[in-house]
């Protein structure tokens, strides 16, 4: 496989400095892939980064990750407007841990093979780096000409004049140039990927490596992902969608690729899964005939939600989406753990119960009206009560008693009156 060839036609190349190419054609070459460790979970806007390191393995090279441990710790001016706070050795450790287990998903760290992944953490180099050594043997290099000339010191400057930018910001470019010169010495890596916001601070580490070891690097970056409508990738009214399913559930997670515009489905096909360039225009195809069947956003959210969790996972996601559609059974809600289940009734009208009230068995006529407002009156309930279920179950008889036996998870009763409108009744 050509690495080049293969990102080219996925659209997941913004710029490609001359000779990487070569490079790569002319022999096995690692290559590193920054990540921030300020979190113990990757997100889905690291997954472009990580998808590059994956084909760059799938194509005979090595990839390695770098969890940036020192540069973590002080915020780099192209990213973010506020400087990051110090993380303790001790978390640092275990966001890297928790890292590397999402990664081991993608890459293979454990074979025998010439190319197996690899893991740093420039925490482990810089650390014991004095200041003094430091701007002796690597800030003499780079002038402050050749900083100063870069959009992402440019742009910060001049959107926060009034603010300005700290030397500790200024600093970052030498600190990630000087993580890929030590992989240059200590790991043979040529060449050094990332999104195309990086494209500053990616070739100062290949001018670093030129002007002090004489050496020939490489760089390579990716668009930065947007959405077809403007709005922001990866980001939801609550906040990140992260691949630790504690964190973001696998069904939230399934949900999120489903709900992909068509748009931008094409797009996410080529860079977030493995499916071949033949693969994904047939379901451009199937799309274009059938919209409403959606197969690119199916295919899409299937394909992702195993690599991330699991087929597993992927089957109980489903699953689970299915009880909104009129599917799913009694046995699906009672197996669904209660993270899943609340994301699922996420907004529905809820009523709190007492517990006493369930214990003793209640009449669902005196349930749904008088403890919960879902019909305004016993008589209205009769009239509608063929469009009645209680956790998936149709309820034939008003009088019928729901006890203890009907909790979901110790704690929820679901109620759907017609086809689509539900309630969530908590038990407290």
């Amino acid at each position: 496989m050509n690495f080049v060839e293969e990102l080219k036609w996925r659209g997941m190349i913004a710029e490609i400095m001359p000779g990487t190419e070569e490079q790569l054609n002319k022999e096995l070459t690692s290559a590193y892939v920054g990540i921030d460790p300020t979190a113990d979970s990757l997100h889905i806007g690291h997954l472009v980064s990580v998808m590059m390191l994956k084909h760059f393995q799938n194509a005979g090279h090595r990839p390695i990750a770098l969890v940036g441990g020192a540069t973590g710790m002080i915020g780099d001016p192209s990213m973010k407007s506020a400087e990051r706070n110090l993380l303790d050795e001790d978390t640092l450790r275990h966001n890297q841990d928790c890292i590397k287990k999402q990664l081991a998903k993608f890459l293979d760290f454990d074979s025998d093979a010439p190319n197996a992944a690899k893991l740093v953490n420039n925490y482990d180099w810089m650390r014991d780096y004095s200041f003094l050594n430091f701007i002796r043997d690597i800030g003499k290099h780079i002038t402050v000409n050749y900083m100063m000339a870069k959009d992402s010191v440019k742009k910060r400057l001049s959107r926060d004049s009034s603010v300005g930018m700290s030397f500790t910001e200024f600093s970052y470019q030498l600190l990630q140039g000087y993580d890929f010169q030590y992989l240059y010495e200590h790991e043979g890596c040529r060449l050094q990927m990332g999104g195309s916001d990086q494209w500053g601070n990616i070739t100062t580490g290949t001018e670093l490596i030129r002007r002090k070891l004489n050496g020939e690097a490489y760089a390579l970056t990716c668009p930065l992902i947007t959405k077809a409508d403007g709005g922001k990738f990866g980001k939801t009214e609550s906040g990140n969608i992260w691949l630790d399913p504690e964190k973001t559930s696998p069904y939230k997670f399934y949900q999120f690729w489903l709900n992909t515009s068509d748009a931008d489905a094409e797009k996410y096909l080529k860079i977030f899964t493995m499916l071949s360039k033949e693969e994904i225009e047939a379901l451009a195809k199937e799309q274009a005939e059938d919209p409403g069947r959606r197969p690119m956003q199916k295919k899409l959210a299937e394909e992702i939600t195993i690599m991330v969790h699991s087929k597993e996972a992927l089957e109980a996601a489903i699953e689970a989406s299915q009880i909104l559609f009129g599917k799913g059974s009694v046995e699906t809600l009672h197996k669904m753990d209660e993270e899943t289940f609340l994301s699922v009734f996420e907004g529905v009208p809820t009523f709190d119960i007492e517990r006493s009230k369930i214990e003793a068995g209640v009449a669902v006529a005196d349930l749904l009206t008088a403890d919960a407002a879902v019909f305004p009156s016993k008589g209205d309930l009769r009239r509608n009560i063929a469009g009645l279920q209680i956790n998936k179950e149709k309820i034939d008889a008003p009088e019928k008693v729901v006890n203890a036996d009907a909790l979901l998870n110790n704690k929820y009763i679901l109620v759907q009156k017609g086809k689509k409108n539900f309630y969530l009744l908590i038990v407290k």
